[in-house]
């Protein structure tokens, strides 16, 4: 019988800017309620493991203290993965391999990033915090990420009215989606709060008038690039001969690849590439794409790699609803959000079996993740 990973739920929070709605929530106290809804959606089955992604909380294995305080009981174990940007979506392809091998039979995978209580970190003997970890070693290139944006936009020829413009369109259809209530069932309240804080209407001339942001000169703004975020994400994960005609999203392929440390934000190119190789599957067979819009440089840069015009042609299948740039880019959970970005789209929407759907993010230090999923309903697919 197959053991093919397949996701039954997805939920998330709300996604506030750091600072500002969840700044008192510590990064447990974020992932519990949606770990506990997604539980709830596949009552009656015991939950094996949760996986949960996270970048900056304080250690002692988020995803166990957070299982502990979803209730799921003393006899789940949870392991937190750290690939920053894409460690929700990572998350879910190792809940996914364990599933696949047969070793669980059901696996919470997602992600938490609370920015406003992460702690602040000292070497021992300095008299002042360190920014951030290193994303490489001494000798070789490790940028900040606005300046690796400025990069790559210089690079690959992305120019400040393509990064507004598609800014302005993130905010746009994230509006249209909230107002349309494509959010709705994909949120679980917390903090008293059933919303995503953040998108606004935005104008492209407004936009035009900031400075850059990292480089002088440069084209990167905070008009176009993805604030600092807190929010949490999580999707039960269970093999195919146990889905028991749940419709939801069978995890096909996935693929973890390192790039240029110079240029991370290019890491989406070589990972989709490889899962499509895998695959057989032609770019234009894939009904909906999710890429972390941490920059709108950094869209453009790998859509325009992959064939893809989300501000043309594909405006229906890149990121329909919006993405980081428009609802906030918690970093340990984003992975996991477009994941249940394309639950909804695909799944909630009531897209026929077979239909593709992409998720990927681009990662500090160099690396992309991808993965593809294909909708199943009914019995069979």
């Amino acid at each position: 019988m197959s053991d093919t990973p397949v996701i039954v739920a997805a939920r998330r929070t709300p996604i506030g800017t750091a600072g500002h709605a969840f700044k008192d929530l510590t990064v447990d106290r974020l992932a519990a309620p949606v770990i506990a809804a997604v539980a709830r959606e596949v009552a009656g089955r015991r939950v094996d493991d949760v996986v949960l992604g996270n970048c900056m909380g304080p250690g002692g294995n988020v995803a166990r203290v957070a299982a502990l305080a979803a209730g799921l009981g003393h006899g789940v174990p949870g392991v937190t993965v750290d690939r920053q940007c894409g460690s929700g979506l990572a998350a879910i392809l190792v809940a996914g391999q364990a599933v696949r091998a047969g070793d669980m039979e059901l696996v919470i995978a997602g992600g938490a990033e609370s920015a406003s209580t992460a702690p602040l970190r000292t070497h021992r003997g300095a008299a002042e915090p360190y920014r951030r970890a290193p994303f490489a070693p001494g000798g070789h290139p490790d940028p900040d990420m606005g300046d690796a944006a400025e990069a790559l936009a210089a690079a690959r020829g992305i120019t400040r009215e393509r990064q507004d413009a598609y800014a302005c369109r993130s905010h746009a259809a994230a509006l249209a989606a909230r107002q349309a209530g494509r959010f709705a069932e994909e949120i679980v309240p917390v903090g008293g709060r059933d919303d995503d804080q953040r998108p606004r209407p935005l104008r492209q001339a407004s936009l035009a008038r900031l400075p850059a942001a990292f480089v002088p000169g440069g084209t990167v703004t905070a008009g176009n690039s993805s604030p600092v975020s807190d929010g949490a994400a999580a999707v039960a994960v269970v093999p195919e001969r146990l889905r028991a005609g749940l419709p939801g999203l069978r995890l096909v392929a996935g693929s973890v690849v390192g790039c240029d440390p110079a240029l991370p934000g290019w890491g989406p190119v070589p990972a989709v590439r490889r899962v499509l190789a895998r695959t057989g599957v032609e770019m234009e067979r894939v009904a909906a794409v999710e890429i972390v819009e941490a920059f709108a440089a950094q869209v453009l840069a790998v859509t325009d790699a992959l064939g893809l015009d989300p501000l043309g042609a594909d405006g229906g299948r890149v990121c329909a609803d919006g993405g980081a740039l428009a609802l906030g880019h918690p970093w340990g959970a984003t992975g996991a959000v477009v994941v249940t970005r394309l639950f909804s789209r695909l799944v909630r929407g009531g897209a026929p079996p077979g239909t593709l759907g992409l998720a990927t993010a681009a990662v500090g230090g160099g690396l992309g993740v991808a993965a593809l999923f294909e909708v199943v309903r009914g019995g069979g697919s």
